[in-house]
Parts: C-alpha cells; structure tokens; sequence
C-alpha cells in the first residue's frame, strides 16, 4: 500500500509539471553550500506574488514560513567550512516586506520595486567531520537574514486586470550574520542574482487560475570559505479554482515547484566533493482567500509543500503562510 501511494504521489508530481514546467535538462543534480539556496521552493507560486494590477499602489506583506528538513546518515554537507553528516535543521522565518507600483509606463507596462527582511529562527545538528574524527554537534541562532530587494519589475496587466505578467530581478543582500565553522548560520554570506519571469492568470468569471514563476540564481563566492555556489534553475506554479465565500472569494489547489542546480560548485569543499550537485521537486496543496477591508484588499494564502523528490540536500517539508493588504 505505502509503494502505490508513493507511486501515486508521484504520478500527481509528474502530471503537475507537464503541466506548467519547461523541459528539464536529464541526469543535472543541485546541491548548495548548506544544502539550500537563497530561494525557498514555493516562494513565488500563485496570484498573490504577480505583478501589481494599479499604479500607484502600495502593498504590504508578512510571510511565515517553517521548514524542518533531514540529510542522509551517509550525505555529505558543507556548511561554513565544516563537513557534515546526516544534517538536520528546522528553520522558522517571518517576513516583512513592501512592493510599490509607479505610475510610470514603459514599453506599454509598469514599473514596480520592493523589498523583503527576514528575521529566522535556526536549529541545526549532525556530526562534523574534521581532522581529528567525526563528533556530534548541536548550534543554533537568531536574528536578522539575508534581505531581498526587487530594484527592478517591468509588468503588463491585460484582459481586464485577469492576466498579469512581468520580468523581474530580485537580489539577496549578504546581511545576516555568518562565521565559519559555525553549524547555524543566518545568511550565506554570498550575493545572489535572480532575474525571473512571473505570469498568472486568475479569471474574474470563472474564478480559474494557472500561475507560474520561473528564475535563475547567480551567486558570487562565499570569500570566507572560497567557496563558489553553481547556479540554479527553479519553477514554482499553482493551479487553483477561487469561489466565492463569506463576502470574498476563497480558493483551492496545488502548488508544485522543480529547482535544479545547473552549474558545478567550484572552490573551498567542492574541490573534496566534486561539484556536488542535487535537487528537490514537489507538490501540495494551497488555500487562499482574499476580500475587502474598507477600501483595502486583504489577502492570505497557506500552503504545505512536502518535497517528493529529493537528490544531495536535505529532505523535508515547507509551511507558507502569506498575508497582504493592498493600500
């Protein structure tokens, strides 16, 4: 019975990405120093992260989110200049952020910026390897991460405000406190680079959506460890039906997200590990609802995403809960 459910999972993993995904490159793995990158499978996934739909509107947001994830006994990490096995992390972060649309127009669309800060709660443990054996380590830390800022977003609204689509770059600031040989950190003391496309469609009739988002990370090298992350491929997408419940519309469906590192890691570790590439893909289930409070739009969303397919990183679950009121 546990063969045919996993099975079935997949078979649901699978028919969610033909749906919505670009073809992926066969026999490509990812894998980053720590075992995660800067962007969070799920991130940019549904209605409430496309473009703006006014000029000259602010919206502001809150997300939550909670991940606890394991690593094989057997799987090698580097995290800040330590070698890792069997990893283990439960991370808690809540943030706070803004996007403004301008009432400027270019090439017939909008301009838009934003910002995000993170504030996490971190718990790690494993056993470190070094040169003297391998020990049983536990750490873990607070405070401020790496902060997000969206300089630049170039969307065209259509059919109505229905469709809603834009190009973006977002860029991960190196701001939370980082030390090697440290097992919890709270950035990654690296820069990264995300230009991305966002397209949803959300039909004001037939309450139908298809969502997608679409990015590649650049990342510069870790100076502390000389370690160089390679670049990394991710789609996120949601399809939905949105009713109409308690004076707003509620919505129900699923979000799948692929990320696949596409280059080699190079430097520091990477040289003992080589390349150390891996993935992780998945699907779950989303809730939405959004109505009017006075004149503001209020919208929340929560969705649980396990990861179903998992190569050299570690394995767990991601709990989104977004909150936003458009002024």
């Amino acid at each position: 019975m546990r063969a045919d459910a996993t099975k079935q999972r997949k078979a649901v993993l699978a028919l969610l990405t033909a749906l919505v995904m670009l073809p992926v490159l066969p026999g490509l793995s990812r894998a980053e120093e720590g075992g995660s990158g800067h962007y969070a499978p799920g991130a940019m996934a549904s209605f409430f992260d496309a473009f703006p739909p006014d000029p000259g509107r602010l919206a502001v947001f809150g997300f939550y989110t909670h991940y606890m994830g394991s690593a094989e006994a057997s799987r090698e990490i580097p995290v800040a200049g330590l070698l890792t096995f069997g990893l283990e992390a439960t991370t808690d972060i809540a943030t706070v952020g803004a996007f403004y649309r301008t009432n400027l127009s270019v090439l017939d669309g909008g301009l838009a910026f934003g910002a995000a800060v993170p504030v996490v709660w971190l718990d790690t443990r494993g056993t470190v390897s070094g040169p003297l054996g391998s020990t049983e380590a536990q750490d873990d830390a607070s405070g401020i991460g790496d902060i997000t800022l969206y300089p630049l977003m170039l969307g065209w609204v259509r059919e109505g405000g229905d469709l809603r689509y834009d190009v973006r770059l977002g860029v991960y600031v190196p701001t939370g406190s980082y030390e090697t040989n440290k097992l919890a950190v709270l950035g990654k003391n690296y820069w990264t680079f995300e230009p991305g496309f966002m397209v949803s469609y959300l039909g004001s009739k037939n309450g139908r959506e298809a969502s997608a988002y679409a990015a590649v990370d650049f990342n510069t090298k870790n100076e502390e460890t000389d370690y160089q992350t390679g670049s990394q491929f991710h789609i996120d997408a949601t399809l939905a039906q949105h009713l109409p419940l308690l004076g707003g519309a509620g919505g129900l469906g699923a979000t799948g997200f692929y990320y696949q590192q596409i280059t080699d890691d190079s430097g520091g570790l990477a040289a003992q590990l080589g390349g150390f590439r891996g993935r992780t893909a998945g699907v779950g289930p989303v809730l939405s609802y959004v109505r009017k409070v006075g004149d503001h739009d209020l919208v929340s969303e929560l969705k649980w995403l396990p990861e179903l397919d998992v190569d050299r990183r570690l394995e767990g679950d991601f709990i989104w809960l977004k909150l936003a009121l458009a002024f």
